[in-house]
């Protein structure tokens, strides 16, 4: 509903756990770091605890995007079961076939997994288990949880189990019945709710993901947000969500501490106040008392002042004329350097001057992109955040629409954290990006030069030309030159590397390389003398 009227691209406070959205404040990569270790070492059992809504769940989600190609995961989200009805959902996690006669046998399960368990060891892959919301368990089925590791060889255990919990998981393992199950954890983390600072950090990072273009949260909303949500991430999306649509119904472009309070009254049932509210009146008369005080010594002061700087001026003195004022004139505003520059924010304007960028000219107006692929260029249309124009790390050309409706198409030719560098007129303009979020929606175009004759997304099972760019890019980026056999073949492997370089990118992580992620590894490997936004490639 308000996605649009805020130049977003979709909702960025759904309560869902997308991995896109994992803001890596200092506890949560940690968190991470513990789960990463927990798969890459040997088995046993690693416990994360934290509080509802704290992002235990996006964890874990984003843990599964990063599993080794080598491992196999079972995933068991609902541990409300039996101890035969547990092992029955690893088999079928992992894809164990079990005959309807052994659905109810102990024996004839464990039996199957500790089969596959020695089959994996000797392929060297690796099998977890990960039971979310581990706190419901049963003391029956931990302790059939516990004699899973005892499946072994000599060396090692062949199974590594991640509990994911509330705090109550940690009580639970505190029992004296279960203590040898709790010397088996190898590994603990618990997981706090997030700072004032990483409150901030966390809104405005959703935020930019969803395709903000500037600041929607003003800064006291944002104090707001951590004072009534505690620093717990679900209750600050349930409440930054309320707020964004409660700012939409009042045409509100910005998310007022105001606007948060009443959001939050939503989520909680209550009335907020203001924090000022909450000072004592003992603290309301002993300031008004300091500043009547205070007054009255200016005043004393004052009249002190006058009576000996009248005794010090000469009868004949001369009075000195008055200091002229100094005019500054205000910095022009973004909409009327548009309407003074309409001329050439047209369409075939915006691509002369980007081409220009790229050394080329355009012969005519019609079809700018076609005309650039005969120069060895391509477009690529995008609607995003500014994060993503920093990430492809080219000039583009913005589609902008002034307060009065009208659209104009600009080049940005240079970025930075504050400002951006439009090309109008006969001169480049400096405009604040809080002032260029007003007009922009997120709709761009970039130029980019692709090294091969087509350009297409890139997938396992493809091969060609195309491929084998593919490889020796990413190959380029770690000091690789030479190549593999078979490196025109997309297979598994670049997939992996495609799907590391989209992580380090802040980019969608599905190891497809479509156009956008083209474009960022070829902005990675940059021709000297190429157009850039930014000296170096930011990293997402």
């Amino acid at each position: 509903m308000y996605t649009s009227f805020f130049g977003l691209s979709e909702k960025p406070f759904a309560i869902t756990p997308d991995p896109r959205y994992l803001y890596l404040s200092e506890r949560h990569a940690e968190a991470l770091a513990h789960l990463l270790y927990g798969i890459n070492e040997s088995g046993g059992f690693i416990q994360l605890t934290g509080e509802v809504g704290t992002g235990k769940t996006t964890v874990v989600r984003t843990l599964l995007s990063r599993v080794p190609h080598h491992a196999d995961v079972a995933v068991i989200l609902n541990p409300r079961v039996t101890p035969v009805e547990f092992l029955l959902t690893i088999c079928e996690e992992l894809g164990l076939p079990v005959e309807n006669a052994d659905r109810d046998s102990v024996k004839q399960m464990v039996d199957a997994l500790n089969r596959r368990l020695l089959s994996a060891h000797a392929e060297g892959r690796r099998i977890i288990v990960i039971v979310d919301e581990a706190q419901n368990l049963s003391a029956e089925t931990l302790e059939q949880v516990r004699l899973l590791t005892n499946l072994e060889t000599p060396t090692q255990k062949l199974l590594q189990i991640i509990l994911i919990g509330q705090p109550e998981l940690r009580e639970l393992l505190d029992r004296n019945d279960l203590r040898q199950l709790a010397q088996r954890i190898t590994g603990r983390y618990h997981l706090k709710p997030l700072s004032r600072e990483e409150t901030e950090g966390y809104v405005r990072h959703r935020l930019r993901v969803a395709g903000a273009a500037g600041e929607i949260f003003t800064p006291g909303a944002l104090r707001e947000v951590y004072r009534l949500a505690a620093g717990i991430p679900r209750v600050v999306n349930v409440t930054c969500d309320r707020a964004l649509l409660g700012a939409y119904t009042q045409e509100q472009r910005r998310v007022t501490a105001r606007l948060v309070r009443r959001a939050a009254g939503e989520v909680y049932g209550r009335h907020f106040l203001p924090r000022w509210l909450g000072w004592t009146a003992g603290t309301v008369l002993i300031l008004g008392a300091v500043a009547s005080a205070f007054l009255a010594w200016r005043a004393w002061q004052g009249r002190t002042a006058t009576l000996e700087a009248a005794a010090a001026v000469p009868p004949a003195a001369v009075t000195a004329p008055a200091p002229v004022p100094v005019v500054v004139p205000p910095p022009i505003a973004l909409d009327d350097l548009l309407a003074a520059n309409s001329a050439g924010t047209s369409d075939t304007a915006a691509f002369r001057r980007l081409l220009s960028l790229w050394g080329t000219a355009m012969t005519d107006d019609r079809d700018p992109c076609g005309q650039a692929q005969k120069a060895g260029l391509a477009c690529l249309e995008q609607r995003g955040s500014w994060a993503q124009v920093r990430t492809l790390n080219r000039p583009a050309i913005l589609t902008l629409t002034d307060g009065t409706g009208e659209r104009h198409r600009v080049v940005l030719s240079a970025l930075d954290d504050q400002n951006a560098t439009l090309m109008l007129g006969e001169h480049n303009q400096r405009v604040p990006l809080d002032d260029l979020a007003r007009d922009w929606f997120g709709d761009f175009t970039v130029v980019w030069k692709p090294k091969t004759s087509h350009t297409r997304a890139l997938s396992m099972g493809m091969r060609g030309d195309e491929v084998r760019w593919l490889r020796r890019s990413l190959n380029a980026l770690h000091g690789a030159s030479s190549d593999p056999e078979h490196a025109d073949v997309y297979d598994e492997e670049l997939a992996i590397e495609v799907q590391n370089f989209q992580r380090e990118h802040r980019l969608n992580v599905d190891g497809i390389a479509g156009l956008q992620t083209q474009v960022v590894l070829d902005t990675a490997l940059a021709e000297p003398g190429s157009p850039l936004l930014q000296t170096t490639t930011p990293r997402g």
